[in-house]
């Protein structure tokens, strides 16, 4: 996935669609029944599979279709807090505070 990182959104399009159509034929399932089993229209699964500017909705109701719910985990990870990391701080985060300026003496 490291190569996919220099490249324009349109190949990147085209990758991910090339990969969603790789999922789907090696789930033995044809365009037709993938797209109604998604509830999106075959044109659009087809646009999705091509790299032509598909929606984030088709996409995820393909992975669905496909049963490759994992797949969306993989788009957006949950972030989480690495506790070995936590352990390894020299001192726990504090509060930044701008210094305060001279004080002025009251008459």
């Amino acid at each position: 996935m490291n190569e996919l990182i220099f490249n324009t959104s349109s190949e990147l399009q085209v990758a991910l669609g090339q990969r969603v159509r790789r999922l789907r034929l090696s789930r033995n399932i044809d365009q037709r029944t993938t797209a109604e089993k998604a509830g999106v229209s075959e044109k659009a699964l087809r646009n999705l599979e091509a790299g032509r500017g598909s929606t984030v909705g088709t996409l995820l109701r393909t992975l669905k279709a496909l049963d490759y719910l994992q797949g969306i985990e993989m788009l957006a990870p949950e972030v989480t807090i690495d506790p070995i990391a936590l352990l390894h701080r020299l001192k726990p985060p504090q509060r930044v505070r701008r210094p305060r300026g001279p004080r002025k003496a009251n008459p």
